[in-house]
């Protein structure tokens, strides 16, 4: 994969995930409950007056997919909805090894939550798709890789 920019903070995630998804019409995150659900829920944000469908697999349960919706408390998961959809996030907690995933089982659930095709956009920290071979598996049309740094101060 090709670097094609640079940005920094949440809003450099955030408005390269608004952009990347423009013509999107349906998206689909895939990711672990708990460690994912509240990144799909932050990333969904900035498009929540945009008119798409949103939705969440946990794991590899596409059958249980949630739809996100807007709510006076923010993004947050709703009734059951079906995961077809012309986007699909794949969030990087997926790819750590405490997590195990069949990679190649989430590549079929991917081809069929596309179905006919779509986008496959990854969303990760510290290049863990990388650094797990995930880039060979999946073929990502982009991917939203973040690196943080971390201060802690004390009084």
């Amino acid at each position: 994969m090709k670097e094609i920019s640079t940005s920094s903070g949440l809003g450099g995630i955030l408005n390269a995930f608004r952009d990347i998804t423009k013509e999107s019409k349906r998206i689909t995150f895939v990711g672990t409950p708990g460690f994912c659900t509240p990144f799909a829920e932050l990333i969904a944000y900035p498009i929540r007056d945009a008119g798409k469908e949103m939705a969440f697999v946990a794991n590899l349960d596409s059958n249980d997919a949630k739809r996100i919706v807007f709510t006076s408390h923010g993004m947050q998961l709703a009734e059951n909805v079906d995961a077809a959809a012309d986007t699909v996030v794949i969030l990087g907690g997926l790819a750590m090894p405490k997590i195990s995933v069949d990679v190649d089982a989430l590549n079929s659930m991917i081809g069929r939550i596309l179905g006919d095709g779509g986008l496959t956009i990854g969303v990760c920290f510290m290049s863990i798709f990388e650094q797990t071979g995930w880039y060979d598996v999946i073929d990502f049309d982009y991917v939203i890789d973040t690196h943080t740094s971390v201060k802690i101060l004390e009084k």
